[in-house]
């Protein structure tokens, strides 16, 4: 989480980011590219330990109608999310003319679905998720226009793109299938979590390691894995670069290949740190929902006072970012690199004691409600 927000901050004040993508390899620099790359293991990980974290929930006595309720619930209260303080939080507006449904409804559809594919047993569960990671590229071929009026339908599940809905342009930009089969792989993992500490150890980072060989074996390759190929640059480093520009929109074989297994790889070698209770890292993890939804609020909070300080007016922030379809911004809006780091590292600051007393109100309290939250 702590590296997502680096993202969101680039997003809302890196002066490039309102002009180009960050792996636009004709614009963009590799401080700029390796910035934004970084953030890429961000989704794949919230997916895989949100299903790692629901297998764990189960484990307390719980019924499979109480499990299959569980998601269902949680899945729709962060739909209701996406489209209230989270929407508000990116655009400032009431205006729901533009809706962008992002990680939180990803998340959210991926619970309701993973509510219906748990009640599968656990080795079909683990052959349809994984088959579904390994062979939904070749479903790239199929357009949603191809539907017609169902192309909705499509979108929501495997390519990314708008359909109007009540006057409203709704763009997904997190297609369920791909997702739902991490996040449902995630919950095979969480069996792992019942081993003894030094075998899980072994097999998170057997299991990490192999997924990175077969990112290196399947993208040089260039045959299948990605829409996109990778193609030799000018240099060395960008052809290095075109290497790791995998798709994540929805994300590729490449793309969680080479994201899970670096990933599984730290779980692994994780097993072995012992955190202080009093370790900060700690009271954002415990909160992980109240950090998303409150670090935008802050970061957008915070380019509206530089727009004030700079052009005498933050009106024009009170809109979607241009990069999400929002107007463009004054020429020249926008800040170094270096200030975008320096920003993450502040609201990182900002966050502890906001993230610290959540954390302890939660661990005093039992109220049904914080379970949501």
């Amino acid at each position: 989480m702590i590296i997502m927000v680096l993202d969101h901050v680039r997003d809302f004040v890196h002066a490039a980011a309102q002009s180009f993508a960050p792996d636009d390899l004709s614009r963009t620099t590799a401080a700029i590219f390796l910035t934004r790359w970084i953030t890429h293991f961000c989704a794949p990980v919230f997916m895989l330990t949100a299903g790692v974290g629901t297998f764990l929930w189960a484990q307390h006595n719980k019924s499979p109608s109480q499990l299959t309720r569980f998601l269902w619930t949680r899945g729709v209260w962060l739909l209701l999310l996406e489209l209230t303080l989270v929407r508000l939080a990116f655009n400032f507006n009431f205006d729901y003319h533009f809706i962008v449904l992002n990680i939180i409804w990803g998340l959210g559809g991926c619970m309701i679905g993973l509510a219906v594919l748990v009640r599968l047993p656990w080795s079909w569960l683990a052959g349809v998720c994984c088959g579904m990671i390994l062979l939904h590229n070749l479903a790239d071929v199929i357009s949603a226009s191809q539907f017609g009026r169902a192309a909705w339908l499509w979108n929501e599940l495997h390519e990314v793109g708008s359909f109007e809905a009540g006057g409203s342009t709704i763009v997904i930009a997190y297609p369920l299938i791909p997702w739902i089969a991490v996040m449902g792989a995630g919950y095979c993992i969480g069996c792992v979590y019942l081993w003894e500490a030094d075998r899980r150890r072994r097999f998170l980072i057997g299991l990490g390691l192999g997924l990175t060989a077969a990112f290196i074996l399947v993208r040089a390759l260039n045959l299948y894995g990605d829409p996109v190929a990778w193609s030799a640059q000018s240099s060395r480093l960008f052809t290095l670069l075109s290497f790791l520009r995998c798709t994540k929109y929805p994300p590729s074989l490449d793309f969680l290949l080479m994201t899970l297994g670096p990933a599984l790889v730290a779980l692994g070698l994780l097993e072995s740190v012992t955190l202080a209770r009093t370790n900060p890292v700690l009271a954002f993890g415990r909160v992980p929902l109240f950090f998303f939804v409150v670090h935008l609020y802050l970061i957008h909070a915070l380019v509206v006072v530089l727009g004030l300080l700079r052009y005498g007016t933050g009106r024009f922030l009170f809109n979607p970012l241009p990069s999400m379809g929002g107007p463009a911004y004054p020429p020249g809006y926008g800040y170094p690199l270096w200030v975008c780091y320096v920003a993450w590292l502040g609201l990182i600051l900002a966050l502890y004691p906001l993230c610290r007393w959540f954390a302890s109100m939660k661990q005093r309290r039992r109220d049904w409600w914080l379970s949501y939250l």
